[in-house]
């Protein structure tokens, strides 16, 4: 951790909703005027799309069902920390994108599917800001999340996040539904093991739990909408953060502690929970640069 070049990550599965915090931080950081260096955790895979399809393969020939994107074999957790490492010492590192789209791609000129060469950031910024799936990883000899100073989890519940990825998947990605769920099937052991240990690690964690049946992920037709959902906002240590409940209560219409840590509020209300949330957190943090 460090005080003098703050990091910030924002850790959950593929199809938890990690995007729509990472907006809400992008008003914060607009509001506040805060110039962070963006990280994407897609950069961080070991494998382009093209390697990742043959190194998939490969393993299910040597008998391995569940090589994916979630596990160590598929991903450079050791770059990821000397990352943040660097960063937090002096406020630089190197950073590259991965390019999911041709949109994406065309800037670069090149293909998607593909990564870009590595770029060194110059000093400067005011924070590191991480989106991805292994924000608080720790495996063997990598441990990230010790050089997170504020770890958020995006989590919804198991059956919510599959029906987003399915949706996602196929509506923006052209997969098949039978495709997305062999590559749910094939995620699983990763997820248990490397995916859901992060949520334990976590500063705070935000949990959408929809108020319909979602029984039947695989079938769902819609995404159920943030009004038939709540939001459970978990905080592991809230004299840490200074966490004020009466005040958020005031602000957030029908919301109530369900434990003395945690907050529900309707999922109407995440984005500016989010906000009124993070925003002092983010504040307090930049602060402490200078003391």
């Amino acid at each position: 951790m460090s005080k003098k070049h703050p990091i910030i990550a924002v850790t959950g599965s593929s199809g938890a909703g990690t995007t729509t915090v990472k907006v809400a931080f992008e008003h914060i950081f607009l509001r506040e005027g805060v110039n962070p260096v963006v990280i994407e955790g897609d950069s961080y895979h070991k494998h382009d799309r093209a390697a990742m399809k043959i190194a998939m393969q490969e393993a299910e020939e040597d008998g391995n069902q569940s090589f994916s994107h979630f596990g160590p074999e598929a991903n450079v957790f050791d770059k990821l920390e000397e990352t943040f490492k660097a960063y937090g010492e002096t406020g630089t590192c190197d950073r590259r994108y991965y390019l999911h789209s041709d949109e994406e791609a065309k800037p670069f000129g090149q293909q998607p599917g593909e990564f870009t060469p590595w770029e060194k950031i110059e000093a400067g910024t005011d924070l590191l800001f991480y989106e991805g799936l292994h924000g608080g990883i720790v495996d063997g000899d990598a441990d990230v999340a010790k050089h997170v100073d504020l770890l958020i989890g995006v989590v919804p519940i198991v059956n919510l996040e599959w029906i987003q990825k399915v949706h996602r998947d196929c509506e923006q990605r052209g997969y098949s539904a039978e495709a997305v769920t062999d590559t749910i099937l094939r995620r699983m052991h990763d997820y248990v093991h490397y995916i859901t240990p992060q949520f334990s690690r976590t500063d705070i964690n935000f949990q959408r739990v929809p108020t319909v049946d979602t029984s039947n992920p695989f079938i769902a037709r819609d995404i159920p909408t943030p009004d038939e959902s709540f939001v459970v906002i978990r905080f592991r240590d809230p004299a840490k953060l200074d966490v004020d409940f009466p005040y958020l209560l005031s602000m957030l219409d029908d919301s109530f502690m369900s434990r003395r840590n945690t907050i529900v509020v309707p999922g109407g209300k995440m984005g500016f929970a989010i906000e009124i949330i993070l925003a002092p957190i983010i504040e307090s943090k930049l602060k402490e640069r200078y003391m």
